[in-house]
C-alpha cells in the first residue's frame, strides 16, 4: 500500500490543497455539462403527450392522440440507449487518449445533435419521429461520455479531504438541469397559450392543437444546446488532470508543471519515482485479468449492481411522472384541456417536484458526504426509498381518492428526495474514487452503462407494466398491464435488493484515491 510520504509530489499537492477558485471552476464548467445531460434526458417527458396530439390525433376520435406504444417507448428510450453506448465508449477512450481530449468531443455532439433533435425531415408522423429517434441517439452517445469524464475529471482535480462534495456537486447539477427544463417548457407554452387561444378537445377538437404548437417541442428541445455550448472555451483550457498525465502518459514533467500553474506553487516533477512505478509489474494488470477480478471485482458488481437497480427505479418514476399525476387527479383529464395547456400543467407538476424534493436532495448528498460517507447515505436512500415506494403503492386507492392527493404528492416527492440525498448521487461518486488511474474512466463507464441498461429497463418496462388490468382502460395499442399498483410494488422491491448490493460497494471516504483503489505508488508491494 501506498505510504504518503512515497506518493508523487504533484499528487499529494492535490490530495492536501486548500478549497479553492479552481476547484468551483472544474464543478462549474463539468456541471453544466451534466445540467446539460439532466436537460435533454428529461425534457422529452414534457413533449410526449403534444407530439401523440400534433402526430396521432385521428378525426373520429373521442379522445386526444397519443404516441402508438413502440414510438412512445421510442422516443422516450432510445436516447437512453445512447447513453449507454457513450458511457462504454467514451469511458474506454478517456482512459486511451485523455480525459481532456474526450471531453470537447463530447460536449460537440451534445450540441449539434441538441439542435438537430428540434429539426425534421419531412412531415409525415413517420418521418418527423424517424428524425427525432435518430438524433436523440446520438445526443444520448454524447451524453453517456460526459458521466464517466466528468466524474474522473472531478475526482482527479480534488482534493482529498472535500473529493466526495466536489464530484458529487457535479452530479447535483443535474437537478437545476431537470428544473430549468420545467422552466423553459413553462415559458414557452405560457407564451403560445397567451398568443394563441384554442378551445379544450372537449368543445372542439379539431381546434384544440393550434399548428403554432408544433413550435413548443422544438424549441423545447432545442433550447438544451445553450448552457454546453456557452462552457466549450473554458472545457478546452482546462490541462489534463495530474493523475492521467503522470500515472497513465507517464509525463511526470508535465504533470507538475501543470498542476503547478493550477495550484500556483513550484511542485517537483518526480521523474524518477514514475519511471519506477512504470517498470512495476503489480500495477501493470489490465481489465480483464484475474489480478482486476482479484482486487476489484466485487467493487465491480457493487458499483454495476447498485446503479442498474436505482435507475430502474428512478428513470420509471422521472420519465412517467406525468402518467402517475394524470392517474390521481393532479393533472386534469386530456379532453379538458387544449395541446398547449397540456404542455403547461405537466411542466407545472414536474417544476414544482423538482424544486422541492429532487434539487435539494442532490445538495443534501453534497453537505453530507464528506461527513457521513458514501456507504451510509447509499444504504439509507435505499431503504427510504424502498419505505415511500411500499407506503404509496400498498394502499394506492386511498391516494387517488380527492381528498388525499396532496398526501400522495408529498410521498411521491420524498422517493425523489431520498434517491437524491441517496443512491442516485452516491453510484456516480464512488466508480471515480476505487479504480486504479489508468482503467478509472472505463469502471465508471460500466458502472453507468450498467445503470442505463436498469433506466432502459425501467422506461420500457414501466410504460407497458403501468397500463391497467381493465383492457377498456389502457392507453391505445398498449395490452393490459399490472397495473400502476403493482408496478410501485415492484419498483419497492427493486430498491430493497439495491440496499443489499450496497455492501459490494467500498467506503473511499478521507483516502486518497490513490489508497481507495489500492494502486501501489512507491513500488512496494
Amino acid at each position: 500500500m501506498a505510504v504518503e510520504d512515497n506518493n508523487l509530489q504533484v499528487l499529494n499537492a492535490l490530495d492536501l490543497a486548500k478549497t479553492q477558485l479552481y476547484h468551483f471552476t472544474a464543478i462549474i464548467i463539468a456541471g453544466m455539462g451534466f445540467f446539460t445531460d439532466a436537460y435533454d434526458l428529461f425534457s422529452i417527458s414534457l413533449v410526449t403527450k403534444l407530439l401523440g396530439r400534433l402526430y396521432y390525433t385521428k378525426p373520429d376520435l373521442l379522445k386526444p392522440g397519443t404516441l402508438p406504444p413502440v414510438v412512445a417507448a421510442s422516443v422516450t428510450g432510445v436516447a437512453l440507449v445512447g447513453t449507454l453506448a457513450g458511457q462504454l465508449f467514451f469511458g474506454w477512450l478517456g482512459d486511451k487518449m485523455g480525459r481532456k481530449k474526450v471531453y470537447g468531443m463530447t460536449l460537440v455532439l451534445m450540441v449539434v445533435c441538441s439542435v438537430a433533435s428540434g429539426l425534421s425531415f419531412g412531415n409525415t408522423p413517420k418521418s418527423v419521429m424517424t428524425t427525432l429517434c435518430f438524433f436523440r441517439f446520438w445526443l444520448g452517445f454524447g451524453i453517456g461520455g460526459d458521466y464517466p469524464l466528468s466524474a474522473t475529471i472531478m475526482s482527479e482535480y480534488a482534493n482529498k479531504k472535500t473529493r466526495g462534495a466536489f464530484i458529487a456537486a457535479v452530479f447535483a447539477m443535474q437537478g437545476f438541469g431537470i428544473l430549468f427544463s420545467g422552466i423553459v417548457a413553462l415559458a414557452t407554452a405560457g407564451g403560445f397559450d397567451h398568443a394563441y387561444k384554442a378551445p379544450t378537445f372537449a368543445e372542439n377538437a379539431a381546434l384544440s392543437t393550434v399548428p403554432q404548437a408544433d413550435y413548443i417541442w422544438r424549441i423545447i428541445l432545442m433550447f438544451g444546446s445553450l448552457p454546453a455550448a456557452l462552457t466549450y472555451y473554458w472545457r478546452m483550457k482546462m490541462p489534463e488532470t495530474a493523475r492521467y498525465t503522470a500515472l497513465v502518459a507517464k509525463d511526470a514533467k508535465r504533470a507538475a508543471q501543470d498542476m503547478g500553474r493550477v495550484l500556483q506553487v513550484e511542485i517537483e516533477s518526480d521523474e524518477a519515482k514514475v519511471e519506477q512505478i512504470s517498470r512495476d509489474e503489480t500495477n501493470q494488470f489490465g481489465l480483464f485479468s484475474w489480478e482486476f477480478v482479484r482486487r476489484h471485482g466485487l467493487h465491480l458488481f457493487g458499483t454495476c449492481s447498485t446503479w442498474f437497480l436505482l435507475d430502474i427505479a428512478f428513470y420509471s418514476q422521472n420519465l412517467f411522472q406525468k402518467d402517475v399525476f394524470s392517474a390521481v387527479g393532479w393533472i386534469p383529464k386530456a379532453p379538458t384541456m387544449n395541446a398547449v395547456q397540456e404542455v403547461y400543467k405537466i411542466a407545472r407538476a414536474q417544476t414544482l417536484i423538482a424544486l422541492c424534493s429532487t434539487v435539494p436532495g442532490y445538495w443534501f448528498t453534497v453537505a453530507f458526504i464528506d461527513i457521513v460517507g458514501r456507504f451510509a447515505i447509499q444504504l439509507m436512500g435505499f431503504f427510504f426509498m424502498t419505505v415511500f415506494m411500499f407506503a404509496i403503492a400498498i394502499p394506492y386507492h386511498h391516494w387517488t381518492l380527492d381528498a388525499n392527493r396532496i398526501g400522495f404528492i408529498v410521498m411521491y416527492s420524498f422517493t425523489f428526495f431520498f434517491a437524491n440525498f441517496g443512491p442516485n448521487a452516491t453510484t456516480f461518486v464512488v466508480p471515480a474514487e476505487i479504480f486504479p488511474a489508468r482503467l478509472r474512466s472505463t469502471c465508471h463507464g460500466i458502472s453507468a452503462a450498467a445503470g442505463k441498461a436498469g433506466a432502459i429497463v425501467g422506461a420500457y418496462g414501466f410504460l407497458y407494466a403501468a397500463q391497467s388490468k381493465d383492457p377498456t382502460k389502457t392507453d391505445a395499442g398498449y395490452p393490459t398491464g399490472i397495473g400502476i399498483k403493482n408496478s410501485l410494488i415492484v419498483l419497492g422491491c427493486i430498491n430493497a435488493l439495491g440496499m443489499l448490493c450496497t455492501f459490494c460497494v467500498p467506503e473511499s471516504k478521507g483516502k486518497s484515491l490513490e489508497e481507495a483503489s489500492q494502486e501501489t505508488i512507491s513500488g512496494e508491494a
